[in-house]
């Protein structure tokens, strides 16, 4: 089995529903997205996925969030856009486009991740 992984980075604004505390108020983060795709099948090339290609697909999805008001989106309207939530959305707006990928990874910050993937 292989298992390839394409990182790129979006910067939006989001609060916390339902949450005590400072998250609760408007603020951003310039989130890290890490994208993962597994498969035994190599092509002609040796290559599971094309870097370049995997790469195109997350920007496609990246474009949806990058530097708007999560809040705002639909798929978070009435919900916490939290790092899961985040990733959940990627993941599936990814499998749509490439169903080899098998997760997603959304960091907030440097030391802290949420990861989305169905079993």
């Amino acid at each position: 089995m292989y298992e390839i992984k394409v990182e790129k980075h979006f910067a939006a604004a989001h609060h916390l529903l339902n949450y005590d505390g400072d998250c609760e108020n408007q603020h951003g983060h310039n989130w890290k997205v890490e994208v993962y795709v597994k498969g035994d099948k190599l092509n002609k090339s040796n290559i599971l996925v094309d870097f370049k290609v995997l790469k195109k697909q997350l920007d496609s999805v990246l474009d949806l969030l990058d530097h708007k008001d999560l809040n705002q989106l639909d798929f978070f309207k009435d919900e916490s856009p939290s790092s899961e939530l985040i990733s959940r959305f990627v993941y599936e707006k990814m499998i749509e486009l490439n169903p080899m990928v098998c997760k997603v990874s959304v960091w907030e910050t440097p030391t802290s991740c949420a990861t989305y993937w169905v079993e």
